[in-house]
């Protein structure tokens, strides 16, 4: 865990979440579970803003390598943890960083990020996609700050978004809105 990301902000907040009676359930989500039935090429798996995730569980349960990337030290203590547990630690590569300025590098199968959205990353994310490959993204929507006012706009997806955002190459398997419009998911394959 890198000491400098102690005092940040985000780290303090998720650490907290993460921290105390917190009891994470490790399911997969939706997303990846659906990406994980596809055909994929060969590679690893990125699992962007992981928290304790049953997403990176689920992948190296399959037998891929994945890189879970998260700020909360604290997560990814949990999810190291789960995954030793279940014989799974030896292909899960645990990344404590901040996604603000992190960038990933090129080269997997699939990428997911759920439950986050950062505009500046998402072009990074594409591009760590391999031909074949698949993007899963989830993230709130501005429908959201009608419940949650004090959801910062730049956290949530512009109307089309995130699959316009899209580079050229990319097919969208499917976009759509859930939980009253308050989140948008996207499925993509890289042709």
């Amino acid at each position: 865990m890198h000491p400098e990301l102690a005092s940040h902000p985000d780290s303090t907040r998720w650490n907290a979440r993460y921290g105390g009676d917190f009891v994470p359930s490790f399911s997969p989500h939706p997303l990846a579970e659906l990406a994980l039935s596809l055909p994929l090429p060969a590679g690893p798996v990125l699992d962007l803003a992981c928290g304790p995730s049953g997403s990176a569980l689920l992948a190296a349960a399959a037998g891929r390598r994945v890189t879970a990337v998260d700020i909360s030290g604290v997560a990814l203590g949990l999810l190291a943890g789960e995954a030793a547990r279940r014989g799974v630690a030896h292909l899960i590569d645990l990344v404590h960083a901040d996604l603000g300025t992190w960038r990933p590098p090129d080269g997997y199968a699939f990428v997911l990020a759920t439950g986050y959205w950062d505009r500046a990353l998402f072009a990074p994310a594409t591009a760590a996609v391999v031909a074949g490959g698949l993007l899963a993204w989830e993230a709130f929507t501005t429908e959201a700050r009608r419940g949650r006012p004090s959801l910062p706009a730049e956290w949530c997806l512009a109307e089309g978004e995130p699959a316009n955002l899209l580079p050229p190459g990319f097919e969208v398997i499917s976009q759509t809105g859930h939980d009253d419009n308050r989140k948008r998911r996207l499925l993509a394959r890289r042709g």
